[in-house]
């Protein structure tokens, strides 16, 4: 009888023990559970980051690593807690079965700590997927920049290249002005001598004309020379001159270089009177363009080539006597021979 009791007392002493581990067991559990989702909700905020995603997600895969550690640990405890247990339940068979109830309970919790404990192994193995590529990414865009200096460099080194060709192509191109700046001036220096040589041929030619002068680099001829009042066909007496303007020039021609662009530029020019009647011409500017073609059409008929002759038509616009006499108005009404170049 004594006995007996003291069996059940004994009984009643271990349960309070293994209510005690059992609760410790479920909240260190609950505790794990509580911890692994926060960390998952701030693994899950701060994966996006690079660099500095990249330290805190070590951090938080070492803090994993060791709340694993410590719930293996925590787990084998109270797995050696439930061996001692089920070691010294001896009392009765209804308190073995409801521990053993509670042992299989137990196990399916620790299990279901496993599963997930497996679940968020995966999840870090996942995370550190992630971060390996976003470093290889990262990788990726720093060759890119990389390429890109490099082609900058060399579009850097093509560029100074092709301004130094430039540079040598402006002095190359300012040595070539200056050369053909004096070229074009020795060849003006010839026209200017074969200009004074047919000058001074047509000065003996033409010595007995006092209607005949000598403005600057013109030969100025009265236009009573070669035409008839308001005409623009050439008289027997104007042609008669224009065979010796034509002699000199052909044979002053067969001496100038070839390459020296000459022509003999014909003007003509009337007096400010305008045309009256019903005539060909209804201005001056018509009839001094047409005097100029005459003569400039006679000249060819004398084997002056086309190309070295030009006809230009004033009106009465360019006088060189603004008086309105009778001697003012005749020296405005001229027929001027220049020779020039093109």
């Amino acid at each position: 009888m004594a006995l007996s009791r003291a069996r059940r007392d004994r009984g009643i002493d271990y349960w309070p023990g293994f209510v005690d581990a059992l609760s410790t067991f479920l909240l260190s559990i609950i505790f794990m559970l509580s911890v692994f989702m926060l960390a998952q909700y701030f693994l899950q905020r701060d994966i996006a980051g690079k660099d500095d995603a990249m330290v805190r997600l070590q951090a938080q895969i070492a803090e994993l690593g060791e709340l694993l550690r410590l719930e293996r640990g925590q787990r084998a405890t109270l797995q050696e807690g439930l061996a001692a247990i089920t070691a010294t339940l001896g009392a009765t068979e209804e308190d073995r079965r409801r521990l053993q109830g509670l042992l299989d309970d137990t196990r399916a919790e620790a299990g279901s700590a496993a599963g997930r404990a497996g679940t968020l192994e995966s999840q870090l193995a996942e995370q550190r997927r992630n971060a390996q590529a976003a470093i290889t990414q990262i990788e990726l865009l720093n060759q890119q920049i990389a390429a890109l200096r490099r082609q900058l460099a060399a579009l850097e080194d093509a560029l100074q290249v092709s301004e130094s060709r430039d540079r040598e192509s402006q002095v190359r191109i300012t040595d070539l002005g200056r050369r053909l700046n004096l070229a074009l001036a020795q060849r003006v220096q010839e026209l200017s001598r074969y200009r004074s040589e047919f000058f001074g041929r047509l000065r003996e030619i033409l010595a007995e004309r006092a209607d005949i002068r000598v403005v600057g680099d013109r030969f100025v001829f009265g236009s009573e020379v070669f035409f008839g009042s308001s005409q623009a066909e050439i008289e027997a007496g104007g042609r008669a001159e224009l065979d010796k303007i034509a002699e000199a020039l052909l044979q002053l021609s067969r001496d100038i270089p070839a390459d020296i662009p000459w022509v003999l530029r014909v003007d003509g020019h009337t007096d400010a009177r305008p045309i009256s009647g019903g005539g060909r011409f209804r201005t001056n500017w018509d009839l001094s363009a047409a005097r100029a073609i005459a003569v400039v059409q006679y000249l060819i008929t004398k084997g002056i080539p086309p190309q070295r002759l030009v006809a230009a038509g004033f009106g009465e616009f360019q006088p060189i006597d603004q008086g309105e006499s009778t001697e003012a108005l005749a020296r405005n009404r001229r027929i001027e021979l220049r020779l020039t170049d093109r």
